[in-house]
């Protein structure tokens, strides 16, 4: 899914006293995705333009990942494709028919909006299609799935920190030696970190991801900001992470 906030603190983006990611409402949330028209306009939030950049910038920033290379990979090297990925938070699957199938064998899907899932399962390369939150996914590495890349993009918003930290936790277990686990995701730009009601999501800060990598025993291989968004949105982060 994605989301996009003014940068200037829209009047749904509220700082209180009380931890904004406390006021994240699960129900609140899938409701409001599940209303959502099932097009890139709808998951980017009358934002379709966007599309286009993202992805870019997204492929650059994988290809820099896989040639920085790593002696002690059981990744498959460039050109040829990784073996598995997963794409959380899903969506329509943009980033899985944009990006993910083009370097991965197969991509499963996470997502708990079945509209949105209707539209990209079945396609080239798309695997198992898990319709699930994230602070209810169990992977588990059966029948021997294990993914080189877990890419979580415009999603973990929707999850507490607690949540978030305890979903990070679990990742380690299906990653392959070598592979990478992907946030891409807004950043605040007012010094805390931003509850919107509108999809009952929270913008975090640089400082607060990176504590909550720490916190889930993650490590920051290589980060990015994402070049080329409107100026009027809030700007968007990639970090690779994998296990200390």
């Amino acid at each position: 899914m994605g989301r996009h906030a003014k940068n200037d603190q829209p009047s749904n983006g509220t700082t209180t006293s009380t931890a904004p990611d406390s006021q994240i409402n699960h129900s609140a949330a899938l409701a409001y995705w599940s209303s959502t028209e099932p097009t890139v306009n709808g998951v980017l939030g009358g934002y379709p333009e966007v599309s286009r950049v993202d992805l870019q910038g997204s492929n650059n920033f994988l290809a820099k990942l896989r040639r920085g290379g790593n002696a002690q990979s059981s990744l498959p090297a460039p050109p040829r494709k990784l073996r598995r990925a997963v794409d959380c938070g899903a969506g329509i699957g943009r980033i899985t028919t944009g990006l993910l199938v083009k370097v991965a064998e197969k991509v499963d899907i996470v997502e708990p909006v079945v509209q949105f899932t209707d539209v990209v399962k079945g396609q080239e390369g798309v695997g198992e299609v898990y319709n699930i939150g994230l602070e209810d996914w169990r992977p588990r590495k059966e029948g021997g799935t294990e993914y080189d890349l877990i890419w979580n993009q415009w999603c973990v918003g929707q999850l507490t920190d607690a949540q978030l930290v305890a979903y990070l936790k679990r990742l380690p277990g299906v990653l392959s030696v070598g592979g990478w686990i992907v946030v891409k995701e807004n950043l605040s730009t007012s010094g805390e970190d931003v509850f919107d009601e509108t999809d009952s999501s929270v913008t975090r800060t640089d400082a607060k991801f990176r504590a909550l990598f720490e916190e889930a025993g993650l490590r920051l291989v290589k980060t990015e900001v994402q070049k080329g968004m409107p100026a009027d949105l809030y700007p968007v982060q990639s970090y690779a992470l994998q296990p200390k």
